[in-house]
């Protein structure tokens, strides 16, 4: 049976704050329902992507700004570190990580620069939203067999 990821849930301490934030990156807003002071949820997602993000009020106990390692696919990072930089977003400096395999939490074992021969799922970077909950992006040119 085919199992397909189709919503992540990011606390946010400020639902306007959040919505206004994603939608300032250019994600889709897909729905902003309340049906009540405790409860509202908002779908955000990312353009080509088959999934989305929610946050709101009342939808997760995480704390704001705990969700960590959130990772989105591109198929050119320095054009995506410019697209966020562009959205006024903080965005780190292309790297890649020191024994080449994953980047580590947090910014261990970061280098400068791209992956040695541009290798594909070797490039990131990262950026946070007003929350904290941090993003890694990362570049993919070939998919590994399987993917």
């Amino acid at each position: 049976m085919e199992m397909r990821l189709e919503v992540v849930v990011v606390p946010v301490a400020d639902v306007d704050r959040a919505k206004s934030f994603y939608e300032g990156l250019g994600w889709r807003l897909d729905a902003d329902v309340i049906t009540g002071p405790d409860f509202r949820v908002v779908q955000v997602t990312p353009p080509g992507s088959g999934c989305s993000v929610i946050f709101g009020t009342g939808v997760t106990r995480a704390w704001p700004g705990s969700a960590q390692g959130l990772q989105l696919i591109v198929d050119d990072i320095e054009a995506a570190r410019a697209e966020l930089a562009g959205h006024g977003v903080q965005v780190s400096e292309v790297f890649h990580d020191a024994a080449g395999v994953f980047h580590h939490a947090g910014a261990d074992a970061r280098v400068v620069g791209l992956a040695p021969d541009r290798q594909s799922y070797g490039s990131f970077v990262s950026f946070a939203d007003p929350d904290g909950n941090q993003w890694f992006v990362q570049e993919v040119t070939t998919r590994l067999p399987g993917r």
